[in-house]
């Protein structure tokens, strides 16, 4: 087990499954605190994360199909040597992980989110400036049934978001890549 604490604690160990959500720089405005006293960290993320889904305005870079593509990709890259994914989503403006770490995921997620914010802000013509938010969200699976449940939130966010009917209509996630996309 390995703990980090910046913002927000983060518990992972290589070899157990970890949800992981990363956003956009400045894809919700400041000021969103949710302390334990109001919510469960579980309430607050569902929360912000309706937010996500939310958003017309601000940063909403990932629904650029070259940047999503481009994302998509390096997350399946990861998928060969840092971790083994299960699970994945490119929203217009934040990622769902489900992976098992094979490294340190410290490393990993700063090869994924530099790599991508660097190819991305080529793509935009703005190199050098905030992609992604810094910080992610990580949360250790406990056990086979918040997999499962876990897995399922992944595939679904894009119908709950109003993106599409199903699933596997979705182009950028793993449920596109293993249904009928």
């Amino acid at each position: 087990m390995h703990l980090t604490q910046r913002r927000l604690p983060h518990l992972n160990a290589v070899g157990q499954p970890l949800f992981v959500t990363f956003r956009l720089h400045g894809s919700l405005s400041t000021g969103r605190h949710f302390t334990s006293d109001t919510l469960t960290s579980g309430r607050a993320f569902g929360h912000l994360d309706r937010l996500l889904d939310l958003q017309s305005a601000g940063p909403l870079y990932l629904q650029t199909p070259d940047i999503a593509r481009l994302v998509a990709d390096s997350i399946i890259k990861g998928g060969q040597k840092d971790y083994t994914l299960h699970a994945w989503v490119v929203m217009p403006n934040h990622v769902h992980l489900l992976v098992t770490p094979l490294t340190n995921v410290s490393a990993l997620m700063q090869r994924l989110k530099g790599t991508t914010a660097r190819e991305a802000n080529r793509e935009r013509c703005r190199a050098g400036t905030p992609f992604w938010q810094h910080e992610s969200y990580d949360r250790l699976v406990r056990d086979a049934q918040e997999f499962g449940r876990i897995e399922n939130y992944i595939v679904q966010n894009p119908v709950r978001a109003g993106l599409a009917a199903s699933p596997e209509l979705y182009r950028w996630s793993s449920a596109w890549l293993t249904g009928a996309g």
